[in-house]
């Protein structure tokens, strides 16, 4: 997979060391079964953080736990980051973001605004996002 993909986690599409990136179903074997012919576009790449969350999300899911459709699975994020509909049955929209080696001072600056404005870094940076948002639509 590495030779298609390259050393990049698909959800937080950042460069890893192959020896950390972990290959994982995209429709999970709990819900699926391992209905693949060892085709490479039913798995993904991620880092170790990446499949926790995956496996955390996917085990509260109704889906995962009761229904067991394939086609739900096939339009939740954890299979497609990139085109979703839904996050384990829930309406919710994710955007990941890193820093990575001179990018963290930039990273520091927001969270040191943050804090002045007494805020998580989330809500102010979806604050920030918002206001270019409709800044843009003016």
């Amino acid at each position: 997979m590495t030779k298609k993909y390259g050393c990049k986690c698909f959800i937080y599409l950042d460069e890893i060391d192959k020896s950390e990136l972990q290959i994982d179903h995209r429709i999970p074997y709990e819900v699926g079964g391992d209905g693949t012919e060892e085709n490479p576009e039913d798995f993904m790449l991620f880092s170790g953080s990446a499949n926790r969350a995956k496996s955390w999300s996917c085990e509260h899911c109704e889906n995962w736990n009761n229904i067991k459709e394939r086609k739900i699975c096939l339009t939740c994020y954890w299979a497609y980051p990139e085109n979703y509909a839904h996050i384990a049955m829930r309406q919710i929209r994710r955007l990941d973001l890193v820093w990575q080696g001179d990018e963290t001072a930039i990273y520091e600056q927001l969270k040191a605004k943050a804090h002045s404005l007494a805020k998580e870094i989330p809500e102010f940076v979806k604050e920030i996002i918002e206001k270019e948002i409709c800044r843009k639509s003016t």
